[in-house]
């Protein structure tokens, strides 16, 4: 079988088994954050924390809970950083410098879960489970919490009312995230990804010699990590490594857990706005984008340019075996195209366009499907920009879902679409001027005119403030400056967007619904998901076209 054909069929099979979680996962979701009743474990929650979960908040309680919660986890995640080396289970390893712990603190709370430390070689196992697993299932479960404040606020009319954040938190934790992760992690062992406390080993390499390795409970923080797209690898080869990502079967199985809640998310969304079909208009816009960036990535890595290539029979360097180029091309696609981050295959090796669409994927917003929660109401906010567009050509006032789109909700929608882009050209350009910044760029000499050396430092902070967390090899970010200034777009990419997008649901829900006429844009339709884009296509290019010029084209077309 060709490495093109194998390529297709588990593309094929990827998408039939998104294809049927789709209706079963999304319409259980649905009933998770609709439902009335509070299970017994969720009530001791509650108690613990002082929280009444019966109550309504509008907006600013809403966010207030969002960033207070986030605040504590980012405070406590610190802590256990710094005072790991005082810690049982820490394989004595050291306790974690003051501005590494603030980025990795700061990572995996905002759901970004970008290292700038090589995981076995620097974290034990009490930082590995109680602080960076936990935070994969809170952060996943916050984000899924806000976009479900943002549905609502367009399914509820004249109240103000969002829900309960502490509510919302819980069930996506406790109803959602785990059950599957229970399931997930149990999969993974049977194929062969390890789950324990073991220490630090010797062991002999195949070549001669020997290297220390050590064990964790990798299986469980793996399929969370993949499940609620995170992307924090427990060993720094990350889904390379053949602890985390056994073979081809589990390889398929991480990327199904990456797309599989963010695709059905719109499933949900149908059905709690009362029309499943507006639900697939989202989920078409998000297919076409996926499925497109996917061919054009197998397309640009099977494409044979030069002898050593021709040689491999693709673009082979820095791609698992284990894998090949098909399942590295999927998989990329998939992490960034989501708030991911994982990697089996090293990025910065793909084709010079092949890191130009990971960047563009970043740079979308992450919406295609996008991370769990965060692609939802990131989609749902073009959504809103498309209306606008749609009602300026044809002149009418724009309405989305029954709600008038006014200048209210479009200063929110655009302001929640210029702060990434201003995070990531800001803190590139500030990291092209600074001596030691330019410094981190490892090995912009060998590659002639250093247009991948900013890509390097494009592609870092592109990550960092889209929450993706995925780096290319070669920039040295263990620095003060890469480690503060990637921790603060981290910190600003995930809960500034969170702020307008909170406004905006409570202003929708604070309308009245408006009645469909002959003039009303049917935003269930194709034409309307062709609309959605190219609105976000055109968007983006318009923004980020000069920057990835300057990188990823100059170095593809030199």
């Amino acid at each position: 079988m060709s490495p093109v054909l194998a390529g297709v069929l588990q593309l094929t099979a990827l998408v039939a088994a998104l294809a049927l979680a789709y209706r079963p996962l999304g319409d259980y979701m649905a009933a998770v954050y609709s439902s009335p009743k509070h299970l017994r474990a969720e009530r001791v929650v509650y108690r613990c924390i002082g929280a009444n979960a019966d109550a309504q908040m509008r907006w600013p309680a809403y966010l207030r809970s969002v960033l207070a919660f986030s605040a504590v986890g980012v405070l406590f995640l610190y802590l256990l950083q710094r005072l790991q080396g005082g810690m049982p289970l820490s394989l004595g390893f050291a306790s974690i410098s003051p501005d590494q712990a603030f980025n990795t603190a700061a990572s995996f709370v905002a759901n970004t879960n970008w290292q700038s430390y090589s995981g076995e070689q620097a974290m034990g196992h009490v930082v590995q489970t109680a602080g960076l697993a936990v935070q994969n299932f809170v952060s996943a479960a916050t984000g899924m919490a806000v976009a479900m404040a943002l549905v609502r606020g367009f399914a509820r009319s004249r109240t103000g009312d969002l829900g309960n954040f502490w509510a919302d938190l819980v069930r996506g934790t406790v109803r959602v995230l785990v059950p599957i992760a229970v399931i997930g992690a149990v999969v993974l062992v049977a194929c062969g990804a390890i789950q324990n406390f073991s220490g630090i080993h010797e062991v002999g390499q195949f070549m001669g010699g020997s290297q220390q390795t050590n064990g964790g409970a990798v299986a469980s923080q793996e399929v969370i990590k993949e499940l609620g797209t995170n992307g924090g690898g427990y060993f720094n080869g990350n889904s390379a490594h053949p602890f985390e990502n056994p073979n081809a079967f589990t390889n398929l199985f991480e990327i199904f857990l990456i797309l599989v809640i963010p695709f059905s998310l719109t499933r949900t969304f149908g059905k709690l706005v009362g029309n499943v079909k507006q639900g697939y208009a989202v989920l078409a816009t998000m297919g076409i984008i996926w499925l497109g960036f996917t061919a054009l990535m197998m397309w640009t890595e099977f494409a044979h340019g030069g002898p050593a290539l021709q040689a491999a029979g693709a673009a082979m360097e820095g791609k698992e075996t284990r894998f090949g180029v098909g399942s590295s091309a999927i998989f990329s696609v998939a992490t960034t195209l989501t708030s991911t981050g994982a990697v089996d295959s090293f990025h910065s090796s793909f084709t010079a366009f092949g890191g130009g669409i990971q960047l563009l994927g970043m740079m979308l917003g992450e919406i295609a499907p996008g991370g769990v929660g965060s692609g939802l109401y990131g989609m749902l906010v073009m959504a809103i920009i498309a209306v606008f567009i749609a009602g300026l050509m044809v002149g009418r006032t724009p309405e989305y879902l029954g709600k008038k789109i006014g200048t209210r909700e479009i200063k929110l929608a655009a302001c929640y679409i210029l702060i990434t882009p201003t995070l990531v050209l800001g803190f590139t350009a500030a990291s092209m001027v600074l001596p030691d910044a330019l410094g981190s760029m490892l090995n912009t000499k060998a590659l002639g005119a250093g247009s991948h050396g900013f890509s390097e430092v494009l592609y870092a902070f592109t990550s960092g403030a889209n929450n993706n967390g995925s780096a290319f090899g070669g920039l040295n970010a263990n620095t003060p400056w890469y480690n503060t200034t990637i921790g603060l777009a981290m910190l600003l990419g995930r809960f500034l967007p969170m702020v307008f997008v909170l406004a905006l649901a409570g202003s929708l829900a604070e309308q009245k619904p408006i009645p469909e006429t002959a003039g009303t844009l049917r935003t269930e339709k194709p034409l309307f998901a062709g609309l959605l884009v190219g609105t976000i296509l055109i968007i983006t290019g318009l923004t980020y076209f000069p920057a990835l010029a300057l990188g990823p084209l100059a170095e593809g077309l030199s």
